[in-house]
C-alpha cells in the first residue's frame, strides 16, 4: 500500500560478556552466600573465631586467658606442694634420727624452711626465749608453744592454698560465661536469618557453630581447673594433716621437757 511507510527495525542490544557472566554467577549464588555477602564461611577454629560477633570474641578471649592463668597456677602449685612434701620427708628423717634438737635447730634456723621445719624452728625459738628469761616464764610456755605451732600451720596452709580459689572460680564460672557467648551468638544468627529471610541450614549452621564454639572454650577452661583444684586441695589437706600430727608430737616432747625442768627447779629450791 502506497500510504503506509515502514520503519526500519531497531536491533536489540545484546548483553556484553561481563554482564552475562555476572548474571550467571548471580543465578548460581546459593542462599548461604547471599546471606554472607558472597564470602565463603571457613569452618575452622580460627575461621569461627573471626566470624563470631565482637561480644562472642571477647568471651572467647577471656576464657582462653582464664585457661592460661589456670594452667600457670596448676603448674606452680604442683611444683610448690611437691617441694614442701619432699622437705617434710627430709625433715622427718632428720628429726627422728636421734640427733640433738639443739643441733637440728642450729642447722635449720640458718636457712629458709618450709612445712614441718618451719613449725620446729618457731617452737624451738619460743623455747629458747623462755630459757633466757626468768623461771616464771615456764608457767605459760606450753600454751605459747601450742599457739606458735597453730599460727605456723595456718601460715603454711595459707601459702599452699593461695590462688587455688582462682581455679575454683574458673571451674564454676567458665561454663556459664561460655553459655553467655553462645546465647549472644545464636541471637546474632537469628537476626541474620531475619535479614536474609532464609531459613536454610546453610545460613543457620555457621552462626550456631561459632556460638557453640564459645561454650566449648568455656568447658575447655573449666574442666581442667575443676579436676586439678580437687587434686591440689587433697594434697594440701594431706600436708596440713602431717603438720598437725607433727605439732602434736613435738608439743608432747616439749611438754615432758618442761615438766622435767620445773621438777628440777623445785628440787634445787628445796
Amino acid at each position: 500500500m502506497s500510504g503506509v511507510t515502514r520503519r526500519p527495525a531497531v536491533p536489540r542490544r545484546s548483553q556484553s560478556a561481563p554482564q552475562r557472566a555476572a548474571g550467571t554467577e548471580e543465578s548460581r549464588m546459593s542462599p548461604a552466600d547471599a546471606a554472607t555477602g558472597g564470602m565463603p564461611v571457613e569452618m575452622t577454629f580460627w575461621g569461627m573465631f573471626w566470624g563470631a560477633h565482637i561480644v562472642v570474641k571477647l568471651v572467647m578471649i577471656g576464657l582462653l586467658a582464664a585457661s592460661l592463668w589456670s594452667w600457670a597456677i596448676i603448674i606452680n602449685k604442683f611444683l610448690l606442694i611437691s617441694s614442701v612434701e619432699k622437705s617434710m620427708d627430709r625433715f622427718e628423717d632428720q628429726f627422728w634420727s636421734g640427733n640433738s634438737l639443739e643441733e637440728l635447730y642450729d642447722n635449720l634456723s640458718a636457712r629458709p624452711t618450709s612445712g614441718m621445719a618451719t613449725l620446729f624452728v618457731a617452737a624451738m625459738h619460743e623455747w629458747k626465749r623462755s630459757f633466757t628469761n626468768a623461771a616464771s616464764a615456764f608457767m605459760g610456755l606450753q600454751a605459747r608453744i601450742e599457739k606458735v605451732l597453730d599460727v605456723s600451720i595456718a601460715r603454711e596452709v595459707e601459702r599452699l592454698e593461695s590462688q587455688l580459689l582462682v581455679l575454683a572460680s574458673v571451674a564454676s564460672a567458665g561454663p556459664f560465661i561460655g553459655l553467655f557467648g553462645t546465647v549472644w551468638g545464636i541471637m546474632s544468627s537469628f537476626r541474620s536469618i531475619a535479614m536474609s529471610k532464609n531459613t536454610s541450614l546453610a545460613v543457620v549452621a555457621p552462626g550456631i557453630a561459632e556460638a557453640l564454639f564459645a561454650t566449648a572454650i568455656g568447658l575447655f577452661a573449666a574442666i581442667p581447673a575443676l579436676i586439678f583444684y580437687n587434686i591440689l586441695s587433697g594434697r594440701v589437706a594431706r600436708s596440713q594433716a602431717r603438720m598437725e600430727s607433727f605439732a602434736d608430737e613435738f608439743s608432747s616432747i616439749l611438754s615432758r621437757q618442761i615438766d622435767q625442768h620445773v621438777a628440777a627447779e623445785r628440787g634445787r629450791a628445796a
